[in-house]
């Protein structure tokens, strides 16, 4: 998103050129019955026509509309790929539309364009969000990001320019999408494992509905959502989640929950995550804990198929070594049954260039296969 140029204000101008104003004294008399009456109605609209631009005009003023994004590129290598060395590109544009109301209520719209290396191009804007903000609360319906997916240390763990970790969350769940509902280029951008990201895009529909609330008071953020994969059809099951985050003088604490996650039947997950940060430094330690949800497709029929995601326990941390570079490394364990080793690790760089920064990153994932990446990347 994670993240503008304002409109353009308008104002319509009164002149007034009194030295070439006729004095008419009053009162006055026309010589033509009903010309007075009818000059004074005509000055009347004038000055009614102008009001009302001056109140349009103002509330043009009190509108504000951003684009925001990033651009990136980099050499995305994966071993045992046909082509193990390829480019990765994406360019993301966030269009947000704001509006606030003489009682301090703030309103909002927002969209996405998203283009990644594969796409034929931007074939579709991402289906649109709505939300209101006031004191501390943030109601939004459609496309919402979800208490899950947004809890804040649940992607702490990541590495690189690409921002990868195999510390990640292997569990199916709703997110902000970036692209159209259910389309083939959505397959393409999913994060996650092949047969994951088919399945979330079984379960969603043009239709899909979410809900979330959000209200945040110092220290503390708490989030609920509630997602529908079809409104209209009333089949399938609703995603629940919520998520609580919680800074306390240098440590960050996050916990969420999903249940039917990706509106799939039983499909619960859990997280709990915490981060140290040493005091007056940037430099910090944490550790995750992922239950990553298991569950039966083809609701129980003969061809069933139980999935067990397993649960994962993530080690990782950030230091400085230098003014505008810093190292990230992590180390993580998953047990689930499908995997060639149960530990997976990664390391990972970054140097700040001032309105960009290059990154890279190497790991090594639970197939025991390595993966890296190295590129740019500059936020607008």
């Amino acid at each position: 998103m994670e993240m503008g140029k304002e409109n353009r204000r308008h104002l319509i101008l009164l002149h007034h050129n009194r030295g070439k104003v006729k004095q008419i004294p009053y009162p006055v008399r026309d010589s033509r019955p009903g010309h007075q009456r009818d000059k004074r109605e005509h000055t009347m609209k004038k000055a009614l026509i102008a009001s009302t631009a001056l109140v349009l005009s103002a509330g043009v003023a009190a509108a504000d509309v951003t684009i925001s994004g990033y651009g990136r590129t980099a050499v995305d290598y994966q071993e045992s790929r046909d082509t193990e060395a390829q480019m990765s590109a994406r360019v993301r544009m966030n269009v947000h539309a704001t509006t606030s109301t003489d009682q301090g209520v703030d309103f909002g719209a927002r969209l996405r364009l998203q283009w990644d290396q594969g796409d034929a191009g931007i074939t579709a804007i991402s289906p649109g969000q709505i939300y209101v903000t006031a004191s501390g609360f943030t109601v939004a319906v459609g496309n919402v990001g979800t208490a899950y997916d947004n809890a804040g240390l649940i992607y702490a763990s990541e590495v690189g320019l690409i921002s990868r970790s195999f510390g990640n969350s292997s569990g199916e769940f709703y997110a902000y999408s970036s692209k159209a509902y259910g389309s083939d280029s959505f397959l393409t951008s999913c994060d996650e494992t092949e047969a994951d990201c088919e399945t979330i895009v079984e379960n969603q529909t043009r239709n899909r509905l979410g809900v979330s609330v959000e209200y945040a008071v110092d220290a503390l953020t708490a989030r609920f959502s509630y997602v529908d994969p079809d409104q209209t059809s009333g089949e399938g099951d609703e995603e629940l989640s919520i998520s609580v985050d919680y800074d306390w003088n240098q440590f960050a604490l996050s916990a969420a929950a999903v249940k039917d996650g990706a509106s799939i039947g039983g499909n619960d997950q859990f997280f709990l995550g915490a981060y140290y940060t040493l005091a007056g430094t940037d430099n910090g330690i944490g550790v995750s804990y992922l239950d990553n949800g298991s569950y039966t497709l083809d609701g129980g029929t003969v061809d069933a198929e139980f999935v067990d995601n397993g649960d994962t326990i993530v080690l990782y941390g950030d230091y400085v070594v230098a003014p505008l570079t810093t190292l990230s490394a992590y180390i993580a364990n998953n047990d689930a049954a499908g995997n060639e080793t149960d530990n997976a690790f990664g390391i990972g760089a970054r140097y700040d260039l001032g309105g960009a920064y290059l990154a890279g990153s190497l790991e090594r994932g639970y197939d025991e296969n390595v993966r890296g990446d190295f590129g740019v990347r500059f936020d607008f």
